[in-house]
């Protein structure tokens, strides 16, 4: 379903360049890097010259090595932009031109939309703030009340909507992995119910090349048609390269048919550390970057021009067990130098881990691991946070887990509010007349600006008796407390009609009759 070639500006431009000899290629600096925002508080691994380090290394890989890329019809497309193709017509090798390109192309802005307005989010955020997503594709279950572990069921995809929905952290719901229905069409089962019991985006996990059409035939339904999903975007669609430097066809079938409705896709590069990717976290680095790339071009000239997220998901392999972890402290500075480089590098929206633990359960090393995550991720810039919910390298979903990451994320949303600096943030005239002995309790500014510090709902701030009188309530007693009240809630508004609901069962029933036939 490759897009026919239009001769558009851009790829007038794309074939102008390419029948130029590189000589007359202009060689670009950090040309994309993004000016910071005045007063915004930030960290960073990488300065401007090992950002431009980084790019130079990632042009090259894509130029010297290249991409196998399993999709005959993309590779025609890309062949007549300019990419030059190796002998087996599985290599792709993208000229540095090409890429600046595709970059200079690719919108920089992104609007995720809601069933309403009310749900929208913009993306880079106006107020430099980020937005939370669920975790996705956990095969485990801890449940919520008994705090048992099981299998994820349908059933949990209602319990999942519910906590997604009534959490103000949680911009968009992820479709998890659903046991009890049949695997290889488990991602249909799976979307089809969550679309149906939230008004949030939601993003949308392929796990088979056939399986895509009847995802995005599901999307317009819950959308109200194909003209009106075009029109707002209720969902957004991962594709996934497999490391190193390989993209299947289904990935590249998901870009095509997802940007072909205006779904912005999030490009994911899954490197892990010693394994698929170089034990040395720069060069996980640079492969990430190469692979993230190579599916904005395939987005730009195969797809339909559509935005793309840049969506870094780095993990290390632990050396004495051979499992894999996403929240190694080598793990977290990979994650924050892909951030940056994508970022500051290439000027591209950005996505990655902000929550999540190697521990198998809602314990004090997950919530340390996810706090340090969290708070260097959002300090380095990304856009969205994922991963809310999950532990065990994002294998399990826990909604008690989830209740505790929303607060940390409320923690991070203000402390990356960087405070005014004027007369009445320095509180100046009552400085200047406070008396010997005096205090600020019982004045009129401590009570207009009192409203304005974070007001935990899960965290503790108890005295020692009050702990003791509770019997040592801790905080996931408190999150379970919040968990109960929210399977209490209606419904929210504005979710597809019983009509839509019957239509959309249809589909999964055919994709099951020729799926698994």
């Amino acid at each position: 379903m490759v897009s026919d070639m239009r001769r558009s500006r851009r790829e007038r431009k794309i074939g102008d360049k390419a029948n130029k000899s590189p000589q007359t290629q202009p060689v670009k600096g950090s040309s994309f890097s993004l000016p910071p925002t005045l007063g915004a508080p930030g960290f960073a691994f990488l300065d401007n010259t090992r950002i431009d380090q980084l790019r130079e290394r990632t042009f090259s890989l894509l130029e010297e090595h290249g991409v196998f890329i399993d999709h005959e019809e993309a590779v025609k497309t890309l062949k007549k932009a300019g990419a030059r193709i190796s002998n087996d017509g599985k290599r792709i090798h993208f000229p540095r031109f090409l890429v600046e390109q595709v970059i200079e192309d690719t919108p920089k802005s992104v609007t995720l939309c809601g069933k309403t307005e009310e749900w929208d989010h913009a993306l880079p955020d106006p107020e430099g703030r980020f937005i939370m997503r669920t975790g996705t594709g956990a095969h485990g279950f801890i449940d919520g009340e008994t705090g048992n572990y099981r299998k994820l069921k349908m059933t949990d995809v209602a319990t999942i909507a519910a906590v997604g929905n009534h959490l103000d952290q949680i911009g968009f719901i992820s479709h998890p992995f659903v046991n009890g229905v049949p695997e290889r069409t488990s991602d249909i089962h799976g979307f089809a119910e969550l679309v149906t019991l939230t008004p949030k985006h939601v993003w949308i996990q392929p796990y088979e090349t056939e399986n895509v059409e009847y995802l995005m035939r599901i999307c317009a339904l819950a959308a109200g048609g194909e003209s009106a999903l075009r029109k707002r975007p209720i969902a957004s669609c991962i594709a996934t390269s497999f490391t190193p430097l390989e993209l299947k066809q289904m990935d590249v079938e998901a870009i095509i048919q997802a940007s072909s409705y205006g779904l912005a896709i999030h490009a994911c590069s899954l490197p892990t550390a010693g394994g698929t990717a170089p034990i040395t976290m720069p060069g996980t680095v640079v492969l990430a970057a190469a692979e993230i790339l190579s599916m904005l071009i395939v987005t730009q000239i195969v797809g339909s021009g559509t935005a793309v997220i840049a969506t870094p998901l780095i993990f290390a392999l632990d050396m004495r067990t051979g499992r894999s972890l996403q929240s190694s402290i080598e793990v977290m500075q990979g994650v924050s130098m892909s951030l940056q480089l994508m970022k500051q590098g290439f000027g591209l929206l950005t996505h990655t881990y902000g929550s999540g633990s190697d521990t198998p359960d809602v314990d004090s090393q997950s919530n340390a691991e996810r706090s340090l995550l969290g708070q260097l991720v959002a300090l380095s810039g990304a856009d969205i946070l994922g991963g809310v919910g999950q532990l065990e390298c994002a294998t399990v979903f826990s909604p008690v887990q989830a209740i505790i990451d929303n607060e940390i994320g409320q923690m991070l949303q203000s402390f990356l509010r960087t405070p005014d600096m004027d007369d009445e943030s320095f509180a100046w005239d009552l400085l200047k007349e406070i008396p010997q002995g005096g205090n600020f309790l019982a004045n009129q500014h401590t009570l207009k600006h009192c409203r304005a510090t974070l007001d935990p709902q899960v965290f503790l701030r108890q005295a020692r008796d009050t702990y003791e009188a509770e019997n040592r309530r801790n905080v996931q007693e408190h999150a379970r407390d919040i968990f109960r009240s929210i399977l209490k809630k209606d419904p929210l508004a504005n979710l597809p009609d019983e009509a839509t609901i019957r239509e959309i069962k249809k589909v999964v029933k055919a994709g099951d009759a020729k799926i698994l036939d």
